[in-house]
């Protein structure tokens, strides 16, 4: 009677349309672990108060999502430096004598999915084009930064925001004009959309190829629709691309294994399971 089942979930504003339930429950049947992992509905002036409930239900740590990642940094009991960093938290571990560790595992989602399907790409190899400057971007920022990027050009179609980018994260960070982002994809190594342009229901991001180089890597952390416009696009120029699906089967990793004592691994079984999933 007094054995305990690992619980965690993932919170959001709402949260029907999370894949992480499926991606986690897939892991611990796969690994026959007696865990489960849910999707929790929490309004933001109620965040404080659940995350204070559920240690006390059984709950080793949560995932949060929109709205509430900065909330979640806010209001931790400790936090990482990458967390710190990116101004937001999507992982959450709570502490045996109260309170919870906060940490953003985006950026690294972000670098091992590109690793995986590109096992030679570094971020070292050349500068960077980044395409947006909301949260994602930040995560993708630090973790370009962190791999060895000389530097990264940042183009958002709102350029205070770009600026408010640049000013936090330092020198190696260039603004240019969203409007001549597409030149300036001559000499980078890497070009990653970080905007919501081209996902379902959203207007494509209308930029052509004419100037990337050909050894250039092309990224999208968008993964619905899986292969985006800006990705087709890509391809048809004759560059390689990586869709944003892996960006967000890697970022759980950390999680997983915190939770339920086992690094799990990221595989094609794992993308059909939660590309198959019935979301909201």
């Amino acid at each position: 009677m007094s054995e305990t089942v690992p619980l965690a979930g993932v919170i959001g504003w709402p949260v029907g349309h999370s894949r992480s339930p499926a991606l986690h429950r897939h892991w611990l049947s796969r690994y026959s672990i007696r865990g489960h992992y849910v999707p929790l509905a929490v309004a933001p002036e109620d965040l404080a108060d659940v995350l204070a409930a559920l240690p006390r239900m059984g709950f080793r740590g949560a995932n949060v999502t929109l709205p509430h990642k900065e909330t979640a940094l806010a209001l931790a009991t400790e936090a990482s430096d990458r967390a710190r960093a990116i101004g937001a938290a999507n992982t959450l571990v709570f502490l045996p004598d109260g309170g919870f560790l906060a940490d953003n595992t985006d950026g690294v989602g972000f670098l091992s999915n590109l690793r995986q399907a590109q096992p030679r790409w570094t971020a070292a190899t050349g500068p960077a084009l980044v395409l947006g400057a909301g949260g994602a971007a930040r995560a993708v920022l630090a973790a370009l930064l962190d791999d060895g990027a000389p530097e990264i050009r940042l183009a958002n179609r709102t350029q205070a925001r770009a600026q408010a980018l640049a000013d936090a994260f330092g020198p190696k960070i260039r603004i240019v004009p969203w409007k001549a982002a597409g030149e300036t994809m001559r000499g980078a190594a890497t070009i990653v959309n970080t905007t919501s342009l081209g996902m379902a229901g959203q207007a494509p991001l209308d930029l052509g190829f004419d100037a990337a180089d050909p050894d250039a890597l092309v990224t999208d952390i968008v993964y619905q629709p899986l292969v985006t416009p800006f990705l087709a696009r890509a391809a048809e120029a004759g560059l390689a691309t990586v869709d944003g699906l892996g960006m967000l089967l890697h970022q759980a990793v950390p999680g997983f294994e915190a939770w339920f004592g086992r690094r799990p691994e990221v595989d094609d079984a794992l993308r059909r399971a939660v590309l198959e999933a019935d979301v909201a």
